[in-house]
């Protein structure tokens, strides 16, 4: 914990944004940082719980010792904050800048609405540790004769890959893109988070004697196979990427796309790639001075937002099916558990339409060009209502209602993998969150190929806990933790 009667002492605060107005016209990020003093005033706030749900499951699926870093920075020890950060999150600038952070809603002063800004201080951290060299290179000094391949850079990939290594295997990387970090890298926006947090971290892990192997396709470049008979081990940190299908009408209008394809082009702009890529669609899309429709109401909806109005769109309307979420949860019945109510992400601020309640119905176009979407408002079974149907006007649609999977016509088929099937016909590689084995052996799978997709933090739980159970079937017995 941190001061004692902090939490009655102290308000909340937490970073502000620069203006809507200033931040729209450049893609870095515009969080402004709080001083050293006041993330220390707000550690001070971390109160004596008894239980903090804040890093169990239910608020931190890493573990996080939430409290005792809190206490640490109150006492502005931030060296040992910073290594207690560490020891269970390989990654915290990626957590604190773009977790949801279930932490705070976690979090018993969240009862009164007024949780430790939890996220601040986890980012004030990993900041201050790479700023002050406390963040360094941790080689093995004993190397153990086993190779292993991980495929995916993402971040489950990469938190796999820096433990495998640490404890002195020889670890080898295959990424299909140019540059790792996956859809880390390349579906969430600059303005969330800029990309050289992720280069420091692949030199960090190249100096740990990580081997990054760029623009290797497996399945295409190098079948899938030949990289298990290679290796000791081979563990599948792929991601999600299949869009799951909308099934509207209209949806083959020029015009009308899935959302990432949108956001890894600006991805590419931002970072001065070449926008063409195998497996994306070649033409370029662009919202500068057109009318937007985005479908769906999760966070790559909200990405969709944000990247438009930078583009220069001159509307934006963001279509969700779900009813409008009250302004407050009611605490007795859903803390410390996520709760459904009304947000506002930073990119609907910046001037986007929201419509509740309604379902899109159809892509209207004109000569095969997309001119509006066809809409209706929705019952409690979220069934159209007759009657209620409108249209928007719109240029350009994009489709962000979430990912069904892997893409299964690759190296998943290949290796013939079993797969399970959700309720909504989501399809993932089978393997527990113990051992992580996929059905073929020797090959292991973890991240939102496993288990669907997901946040952030998952992913590099799991690429955590996949590396301890590949350790151990390596060598007998593990140092890793879980």
């Amino acid at each position: 914990m941190g001061k004692v009667t902090g939490f009655l002492e102290i308000d909340r605060s937490t970073a502000k944004y620069q203006p809507a107005s200033d931040r729209i016209r450049h893609s870095r990020e515009f969080t402004i940082p709080i001083s050293d003093a006041e993330v220390g005033r707000q550690a001070a706030r971390c109160m004596d719980c008894g239980i903090p749900y804040c890093h169990g499951d239910t608020g931190c699926p890493v573990h996080n010792q939430i409290p005792d870093w809190n206490d640490l920075i109150y006492n502005d020890d931030w060296q040992e904050a910073s290594d207690n950060l560490h020891s269970t999150n390989n990654f915290p600038e990626f957590t604190g800048r773009i977790c949801p952070a279930p932490c705070e809603e976690a979090c018993t002063l969240n009862l009164e609405n007024s949780p430790v800004a939890i996220k601040t201080v986890e980012q004030a951290i990993a900041d201050k540790g790479f700023e002050q060299g406390y963040i360094v290179p941790m080689p093995s000094t004993t190397k153990t004769g086993k190779r292993v391949a991980i495929v995916g850079s993402g971040p489950a990939g990469m938190a796999a890959a820096q433990q495998l290594a640490r404890v002195g295997h020889d670890v080898h990387v295959f990424e299909r893109e140019t540059r790792a970090g996956g859809l880390m890298r390349y579906g969430i926006p600059d303005f969330k988070m800029e990309k050289h947090h992720i280069d420091r971290r692949i030199e960090q892990m190249e100096a740990e004697g990580v081997t990054f192997h760029y623009g290797v396709n497996i399945g295409v470049e190098k079948k899938a196979k030949d990289l298990v008979a290679e290796f000791d081990a081979v563990l599948l940190a792929v991601g999600a990427e299949k869009p799951r299908a909308a099934g509207i009408p209209g949806g083959d209008l020029s015009g009308v796309y899935d959302a990432m394809p949108f956001l890894v082009q600006q991805n590419r702009r931002v970072g001065k790639e070449a926008i063409e890529n195998a497996g994306w669609p070649s033409e370029e899309i662009f919202a500068g001075g057109k009318r937007i429709v985005v479908v769906g109401g999760g966070d790559t909806a909200s990405d969709c937002v944000g990247t438009s109005f930078r583009q220069g769109a001159v509307d934006v309307t963001q279509m969700d099916i779900r009813p409008q979420p009250p302004e407050k949860e009611d605490k007795l019945t859903v803390w410390p558990y996520w709760a459904t109510k009304m947000r506002t992400s930073s990119s609907q601020a910046e001037g986007a339409s929201r419509e509740f309640a309604a379902a899109t119905l159809e892509f209207v176009g004109k000569d095969g060009k997309l001119i509006g979407v066809r809409c209706a408002r929705v019952d409690e079974k979220r069934k159209p209502i007759a009657g209620t149907e409108f249209i928007i006007k719109a240029d350009l649609a994009f489709i962000a209602i979430g990912f069904s999977g892997p893409l299964e016509e690759t190296f998943v088929k290949e290796l013939g993998t079993d797969m399970d099937t959700d309720k909504r016909g989501g399809r993932s590689m089978s393997a527990d969150d113990k051992g992580y084995k996929t059905s073929v052996d020797k090959v292991y799978t973890a991240g939102d190929v496993r288990r669907g997709q997901s946040l952030v933090v998952w992913a590099i739980r799991e690429g955590r806990q996949a590396a301890r159970a590949i350790d151990l079937d390596l060598m007998g017995k593990t140092d890793l933790p879980r």
